[in-house]
């Protein structure tokens, strides 16, 4: 799919690394620790590209360097909190959490698709909604490898938007146009920016993407076969 024909609020990368390590990716020759690795550093590359637009630096006062010389400390805003959607997400978590510079919540959703309708249905869900004294963050950043249909996604940020946040940053190693562009007309539209590696075609009758990387969660905790 070419990048003009999406949406503003779509971002395909074309950065050269991610495109050959994607490659890589979707080859059935490679074993769990190698999915682990690759899922991981595209992670790292969308991360970048999406983090570069979404967050802003801001003043946190004075420090001192080892030869004590003062400068200007510097953070980031606006608060984030992470959101892997259960199994695959996880593969992506430990990237965002070496991108941002600053300690962040993690709260996990768990969906599922029903093999035969291919809706979602979800089975966990921690985010703190009880608690009022825990405000939502401004910017909650989703997590999951793969956007097929994309009813799943579209669940998951109706969850993070009837939360409270006002902006969902979803990263995606692959995803096809229709899950695409189905995610990011949620909410609006104006609250969803989609990152995504790939573009593929299709899913198949059972839900997968054509050609995609197969079941992401199945490679990366090696489940093949249930």
């Amino acid at each position: 799919m070419s990048p003009t024909s999406l949406p503003p609020n779509v971002h395909l990368s074309r950065h050269p690394c991610l495109v050959a390590k994607l490659s890589q990716l979707r080859s059935n020759a490679i074993n769990a620790r190698e999915t682990k690795a690759l899922v991981h550093e595209i992670a790292i590359i969308i991360g970048c590209e999406a983090l570069a637009t979404a967050l802003y630096t801001t003043s946190s006062g004075t420090n001192e360097t080892p030869l004590g010389y003062s400068y200007t400390a510097e953070s980031i805003a606006p608060n984030v909190a992470l959101v892997p959607i259960l199994r695959s997400g996880l593969g992506m978590l430990a990237a965002l959490e070496t991108l941002l510079p600053v300690s962040t919540p993690v709260h996990h959703l768990g969906l599922f698709r029903d093999p035969v309708s291919l809706s979602p249905v979800e089975y966990y869900n921690n985010l703190p909604s009880h608690h009022p004294t825990v405000p939502p963050p401004p910017l909650a950043i989703l997590l999951d490898p793969v956007i097929a249909t994309g009813g799943t996604a579209v669940a998951a940020i109706q969850t993070l938007l009837e939360w409270g946040v006002e902006k969902v940053l979803l990263l995606s190693v692959v995803g096809t146009e229709a899950g695409v562009m189905r995610a990011a007309k949620e909410g609006g539209g104006g609250a969803v920016e989609v990152w995504v590696g790939a573009v593929d075609d299709r899913v198949d009758a059972k839900g997968m993407i054509v050609p995609g990387l197969g079941d992401v969660g199945d490679r990366l905790f090696l489940t093949l076969g249930k």
